[in-house]
Parts: C-alpha cells; structure tokens; sequence
C-alpha cells in the first residue's frame, strides 16, 4: 500500500531547528524558530500559568472528556479578552467560540467551515504570510490568492497596493488578515488604516478571517485586538483565529480558540453547531489541560494581574532588543537603513538581506535565520546583539 509514498522534504523551519541542534559552535545563534525566548535563552513557564496548573493538578478529579466545542468556561474568558466585556456584539448574543488545538487548529476549523458554507471560496492572504497559512487553509480543499502586503523598500505596508488589490475582489471573497505583529515581518497596519480597511470590506462586502496569535507583543493586549473590536462592532460576520501559545507560554498544549460573528443569534447559533460536528470528525474533544490553565488565569485577579505583568515583560523585552539592535547595526554598518526594525512590531522582523548572505551567516557565523530573511527578535540576547551585527555587517560587505 504504502511503496509508493515518497519522503517529503522537511519543513523549512524544522530544518533550521535540526540544524541548529546538531551544530557545536558555542557561538550559534538561533533566530529563525517562532517562540519566545527570554534573557537566558529560555522559553519559560509562565508563572501564572505554573500557578494555575498546579492549582489544576490539585483540584482535578477526573480526566473525562470535555465537549467538542471545548472548556465552556475558557470559550468565555477568551471572546472576553478578545472583544472586551462590554463589546456590542456580545450584548447582541451574536459571537460564538469553539476551543482547538492551538491558532494552528482554530485556522483549520475555519477554514472547513468556510469550505462548507462556499465550496468554491478563495482565501486571500497577504504577500508574504506565515508559511503555515497555505497547508492549513489550503489542506481543507480551499484555494489561496495573494494580495500585496509588505513593501521591501521600507520595511512596512504597500497600503495602497493592498487597498487596490482588495478593492477589485468579488463579493463574499474572504481576506486573511494579521490582528497584530504580523508574521513574518513586523509589519503592522494602523489604526487609520484599519479603519480604511474596514469600509473597504463593508462596502465590497468581503469576509473579513482574522489570526490574532500574539496578542499582547505588539501594541499590548488591548491595542492588538482593535481591529477584531472595531470589526466585530461594525461587520455582519467574522473569523477570528486565537492562539493561546506565545501570550501564554503553552506552546506544548495546544490551546486555541475560534471566534466566529454571525449576523444575527440565530446564525451564530447555526454557526456553532456546524463547527460542533466539524470539530467532531477532526479531532472529537480538545485538549483540556491548557485551556483550564488559561481559564483559572483569567477567573482570578492575582493570576491575571500576575500574568498581564508577564506578557508586558514580554513585550518591553522584545521593543528593547529591536532598539539596541538597530543601534548595533548604524554602528557595525551604517551604509544600511535598518530604522524599520524599531518601527516593526511582535517577535519578526525582515533583515532584506539575499538568500547568499544568509547562507553565510549560517556556515561561517553560525546564525540561523530562514531564508526569507526574517529573524525572531527575541532569539538575541544582550551578549550577541554586537556579534550578530558584526556578522550581518561582514556578509553584506563581501
């Protein structure tokens, strides 16, 4: 049955991973995988999450299944700190919530789910987007189409280029868009013209499908969830996929939700229930372990406050190391603009640097970055912030 299969070229990012794994130069630098790292070099355990498991592992009586729509209690909390208490929409009765495993699942769960509603549906995606956006949507049968997004020249958005571009889509055609910290390059709209993208959407009645896997990182948790408050508030219908991985640190268990806005109850209701069986024949029941952590986080004040000061280290960690970076850069090669690093927001940026060069960071400097340039932030540390620039500076001159 199976002589046929051939073996697949890994992932470009577990490849980097590997690699850097199985390299012994005690000056390796990784910056290409996708976690939060702290000044140590760590991935921590937050601790209001360790609180909050141990609190768990204490409590839990039993390890029976959950719903296929996941912690009711989580689902909750979640469209509380996506939308804020007091949203419209929730008043309205109009948004419902499904816990996944992980962003990566509240993705694929969408995208069955607009699949089911418009067989022929295009998900259009921004130019570049993360690499996992094409087999997450795509696997579900749904085609991708690309509008601009990043202008390499200055670091950040081609607005009127994307702007043009959505404004020639058809009608119920679905736009991805990053809520925040985009990935893979920093690059975020402003409110202005979140805005602006808002009346575009209403008035060519397009499908607005949102990632929000960093909330807190960019602007703060209230600042990187505008744009689903503002169209949840304004929009007949929404997706918006939630991942629970960085602003909470459980990478390992697979916490996501997703929302989802519909026109009135009685479609959001209708909603939910396709999403139930969806769900149902994919994975059954979510994991429950993450989401309770989340959910005794976000029921009890100390652990919130405790963790809200967690994610806002997070984040002032990650906007320092974006300005002492950029100094070390003007310093080691000043021939070179890179002032779009402090104007980025989130844990990526793009150096703009060629493939040959980053080719050369990693067999003579031992950096590690993807091919496409972009670098997590996060991955420097104060003792190799002049070694990377050094090393960037050296490749570029030669």
């Amino acid at each position: 049955m199976f002589e046929r299969l051939e073996q697949v070229t890994p992932d470009a990012i577990l490849g980097l991973m590997a690699a850097y794994r199985a390299d012994p130069d005690p000056r390796k630098v990784d910056l290409g995988v996708g976690v939060y790292r702290d000044a140590r070099g760590e991935t921590p355990v937050l601790a209001a999450a360790a609180r909050a498991e141990a609190a768990l592992l204490a409590a839990q009586t039993t390890k029976t299944y959950v719903s296929s729509v996941g912690n009711v209690g989580f689902n909750e909390q979640m469209t509380q700190l996506t939308f804020g208490a007091a949203h419209p929409a929730l008043k309205a009765n109009r948004i419902r919530t499904v816990q996944t495993p992980g962003g990566c699942g509240a993705l694929r769960l969408a995208a069955e789910l607009l699949r089911l509603a418009a067989p022929g549906t295009k998900v259009h995606v921004s130019t570049p987007t993360w690499a996992n956006h094409e087999p997450l949507l795509g696997n579900s049968g749904l085609a991708l189409e690309r509008y601009p997004y990043f202008d390499a020249s200055t670091g950040g958005v081609e607005f009127p280029l994307m702007m043009a571009s959505l404004e020639r889509l058809p009608p119920r055609a679905v736009v991805l868009l990053h809520a925040s910290c985009h990935n893979p390059t920093g690059a975020d709209l402003s409110e202005d013209e979140w805005h602006a993208v808002l009346e575009l959407i209403r008035r060519r009645d397009l499908v607005p499908f949102l990632d929000m896997a960093y909330q807190g990182l960019g602007g703060g948790l209230e600042a990187d969830a505008f744009a689903p408050r503002l169209f949840a508030a304004e929009l007949p219908e929404l997706l918006c996929a939630v991942s629970c991985s960085k602003n909470f640190g459980l990478y390992r268990e697979r916490t996501g939700a997703l929302h989802v806005l519909g026109s009135s109850p009685g479609s959001a209701d209708a909603m939910l229930s396709q999403l139930a069986r969806l769900a149902r024949g994919m994975w059954s029941m979510p994991p429950d372990h993450g989401a309770e952590i989340v959910r005794r986080i976000l029921t009890d004040a100390e652990l919130t406050a405790s963790w809200q000061g967690e994610v806002r280290t997070m984040r002032e960690r990650v906007v320092a190391l974006r300005q002492k970076l950029l100094q070390q850069l003007r310093e080691y090669c000043p021939q070179r603009d890179f002032g779009f690093i402090t104007r980025q927001r989130g844990m990526f940026s793009f150096l703009g640097i060629g493939t040959p060069e980053i080719r050369r960071l990693r067999s003579e400097h031992h950096i590690y970055l993807t091919d496409d340039s972009r670098i997590n932030v996060a991955g420097l540390r104060e003792e190799n912030l002049a070694y990377v620039a050094r090393a960037v500076a050296q490749v570029l001159k030669s």
